[in-house]
């Protein structure tokens, strides 16, 4: 049996297990990989070689995994953003391609304000943080997290990435924050506790709950940061938040309620959906 074979056995019972056709070939290919410590390169040129006993004792272990329905991340213990690979445990929300739309607006900002200073709320694998830091030198970035062992993978991720700068705080939204605040960027728990039930496996028995859920309605933790956010921001300031589905349609009665906020703009993500909400402070 080839290397090929093997995957092509894998993605047939990953299909079984109810994965999309698409999803088991690609995470049946990675996972080959993986086993066999090869970039993409290597699997094209050399998976027709034989699959020898060492190789299919490391792979079928990692294929069990993927069967039920344990993400591909967590599984090779990294996950690509904006570049970069990170590492995630089950600790960590899986960062998502979604997310680097915050870093392309947070990009804008520094550009106009290189030295900001910037806080990453929920900072989680850190993925949001160490990439502004790496990206804009000259900005001060503090990340935040109610996790122990969340920042312990962040801390772990900066050091490898060399973004030794920032700063790490154990804490709840900002209230151990510096101030006053040139940029909050936060992609804090918005799924909505009543929808948990519509989730797919690897989301809802795989990611951490506290990085998922904002309570019943899923507001509990945007509703909190716009609250805080006046008193934290300086004048001029900006917060820029990832939303879920639909929840744009209420952003302007909450921002209204939190007072001192104007909202810019809602972005949308490649998907066309609304995603996140730039909010400034009035002076």
């Amino acid at each position: 049996m080839t290397l090929y074979e093997a995957s092509s056995r894998a993605r047939a019972r990953l299909i079984e297990a109810g994965l999309q056709p698409v999803t088991a070939r690609l995470d049946a290919d990675l996972l080959a990989r993986h086993a066999a410590g090869w970039d993409l390169a290597t699997w094209l040129a050399r998976r027709t070689e034989p699959a020898g006993e060492a190789f299919q004792a490391d792979y079928e272990p990692l294929v069990e995994r993927r069967l039920t329905r344990e993400p591909v991340a967590y599984i090779r213990g990294v996950q690509e953003f904006w570049g970069r690979e990170y590492r995630v445990t089950p600790d960590v929300l899986i960062p998502r391609p979604e997310t680097e739309l915050l870093i392309e607006q947070a990009t804008i900002f520094l550009r106009a304000n290189p030295t900001a200073v910037v806080v990453d709320i929920g900072t989680g694998s850190g993925c949001i943080a160490i990439t502004l830091a790496l990206e804009h030198p000259a900005a001060d970035i503090v990340a935040i997290d109610i996790s122990e062992s969340a920042l312990t993978v962040a801390r772990h991720n900066a050091a490898r990435l060399g973004a030794g700068r920032v700063r790490f705080m154990h804490g709840s939204l900002l209230a151990d924050a510096p101030r006053p605040i040139d940029l909050i960027v936060a992609n804090p728990p918005y799924v909505a506790e009543r929808d948990k039930p519509g989730l797919s496996p690897e989301v809802r028995e795989h990611e951490p709950a506290v990085a998922l859920y904002g309570g019943d309605d899923g507001w509990r933790d945007l509703r909190a940061i716009l609250r805080a956010a006046p008193a934290a921001l300086a004048t001029g300031g900006c917060l820029m938040m990832e939303l879920g589905y639909g929840q744009s349609e209420r952003l302007a009665e909450e921002i209204a309620q939190a007072g001192r906020l104007v909202l810019r703009q809602i972005a949308a993500d490649l998907q066309g959906i609304p995603r996140l909400a730039i909010v400034a402070r009035l002076s």
